[in-house]
């Protein structure tokens, strides 16, 4: 049996890619939509496996780091239930992989 892969190109992701804080990262949402899961599945998994993360593989934007994105980006909707109730998480290189990891399915036969 073959097991479905699926490519991400390198096209898809550089333009997530940030700079914060001197390092190359990607916000939650990003590495969410490119796993193919949910941002509350991804933190969810993140919370249960924080040992696994240590802060040279991710880290939370401080609210002024969130609003700076937000205000460049002009990424939210009008209306009730459009804000992040907290910061988003910034994946490093290394934080990206550990998750991809944590957020694998198993194929099924």
């Amino acid at each position: 049996m073959t097991e479905r892969q699926d490519v991400i190109l390198v096209d898809q992701i550089e333009p997530l890619i940030l700079d914060l804080r001197g390092q190359k990262v990607l916000l939650d949402t990003d590495l969410a939509n490119l796993y193919g899961v949910t941002v509350k599945r991804l933190n969810e998994q993140l919370r249960r496996n924080r040992e696994r993360f240590p802060e040279d593989f991710l880290f939370q934007l401080t609210k002024e780091e969130a609003e700076s994105l937000r205000s460049q980006n002009a990424t939210l909707k009008a209306g009730r239930g459009q804000h992040r109730k907290y910061a988003p998480y910034a994946f490093t290189e290394h934080g990206a992989i550990m998750a991809a990891n944590r957020n694998r399915t198993p194929a099924h036969d």
